[in-house]
């Protein structure tokens, strides 16, 4: 998938994920939904030429370094007798559950510790994975959106209560990427260690009828498309606003 998809779906599952685990202001929806929406970016880190490995220079630089020899390492040592013969480098250890778990086992335990200066710090981080994917304008909302929050609210208690549910966050982000890669026609072998037909680092895909090709007419002209319109009607408010935007005027006509 392209880097503005995968932050596409993780802002769109974020905003659904939100309610669930008791996000229940807008501000906090929000706060979550860009959390998840920048950390569906972050499992191309394995990945020298990714946006995620260039984003903050040599700090994700270095970043990427040790997770592709991390995963190059651990493919070595786990891979099947049916595997294939690479690396393991690329689309291997960051495109898995267990990392996605792991990394969102790290932030609640850090955000925890660290309160709201952390929450904020992880927030922001996603924010300019994601803006990094889908354009600069993203800063500028986000901008405004944290001086609509801190005339509006509490930023500093709404950003606390966050704390620990921002791990459910960076690991949805990152099972988000993983879902859209397996849809692809490279696959993502996202359930290891399971063995599967002979393999531990099996790349589930659908059927070839279902499989697309990263940045080719499915992805550009329906997938985005379609996540585009949900990513905006998802936001908490959006749809009673415009069902009431329309029935206004029936309603008026009609007294």
């Amino acid at each position: 998938m392209m880097g503005s998809t995968h932050a596409l779906t993780g802002w769109c599952a974020g905003l659904a994920l939100a309610p669930a685990i008791g996000a229940g202001s807008v501000h906090q929806a929000l706060a979550f939904a860009a959390t998840t929406a920048g950390f569906a970016l972050l499992p191309d880190l394995d990945h020298p030429h990714a946006r995620a490995s260039k984003l903050l220079g040599p700090i994700t630089g270095f970043l990427c370094w040790l997770l592709r020899h991390a995963s190059a390492g651990l493919y070595q040592v786990t891979k099947g007798p049916r595997d294939e013969p690479g690396r393991g480098s690329h689309r291997h250890l960051s495109h898995t559950v267990l990392f996605a778990a792991g990394l969102g086992v790290a932030t609640t335990y850090g955000t925890r510790a660290g309160g709201w200066y952390v929450v904020a710090g992880v927030v922001v981080f996603a924010l300019l994975l994601a803006a990094d994917a889908l354009g600069d304008w993203l800063l500028i909302v986000a901008g405004g959106g944290v001086v609509w929050w801190a005339l509006t609210a509490s930023a500093a208690a709404e950003l606390s209560q966050l704390t620990g549910w921002l791990g459910i966050a960076v690991a949805a982000g990152c099972f988000t990427h993983c879902l859209g890669d397996a849809l692809t026609e490279s696959g993502c072998p996202f359930l290891f260690p399971v063995p599967i037909a002979g393999e531990t680092w099996y790349e589930l895909r659908p059927p070839a009828f279902l499989r697309f090709r990263t940045g080719k007419g499915v992805e550009k002209f329906l997938i985005v498309p379609v996540f585009t319109v949900l990513a905006v009607l998802l936001v908490p408010g959006a749809w009673p606003g415009l069902v009431g935007l329309f029935a206004e005027p029936a309603v008026t006509a009609g007294g």
